[in-house]
């Protein structure tokens, strides 16, 4: 069985990481199925999802280091070239993390570890209303 559904998410980008565990929690109880996977999509080319330990070191300040350090915002970016707009490197760091996460499911819970979120990351230059797609396989 296949269950769809939709997360709503206000970022502020700049690197804005938001928790979504709790509304995918809610997402998979709602589907009523007890094992199986969810598959979490984010729509847009700017942003990406992960898991990470949701605590302030690591939301407020290493993500976005290491972001930085691996694609500068200060760059050169072509798509800037081309589009004459400011958010090469957001392409280039959703791109490297990634648009989608796959959970197991496991007797109606999610399969997380006890320090282990599901996040967006928002990367683009601006905040932004995001649409992640919950889809839940199972039995």
């Amino acid at each position: 069985m296949v269950k769809s559904s939709k997360i709503e998410v206000k970022t502020k980008g700049n690197c804005h990481i938001v928790n979504i565990t709790e509304q995918v929690g809610e997402a998979v109880a709602k589907s009523g199925l007890g094992d199986g996977t969810v598959t979490l999509f984010n729509v847009g080319s700017t942003a990406g999802i992960t898991t990470v330990e949701y605590e302030p070191g690591l939301v407020n300040y290493d993500m976005a280091a290491a972001f930085e350090r691996i694609a500068p915002r200060e760059a050169r970016y072509e798509h800037e070239e081309t589009w004459h707009d400011d958010n090469g490197h957001s392409h280039v760091r959703a791109s490297l993390l990634g648009p989608s996460l796959t959970v197991p499911i496991v007797e109606g819970r999610l399969t997380l570890g006890t320090w282990q979120q599901i996040v967006i990351v928002d990367f683009d230059t601006r905040p932004r209303r995001r649409t992640v797609v919950c889809q839940i396989i199972g039995q």
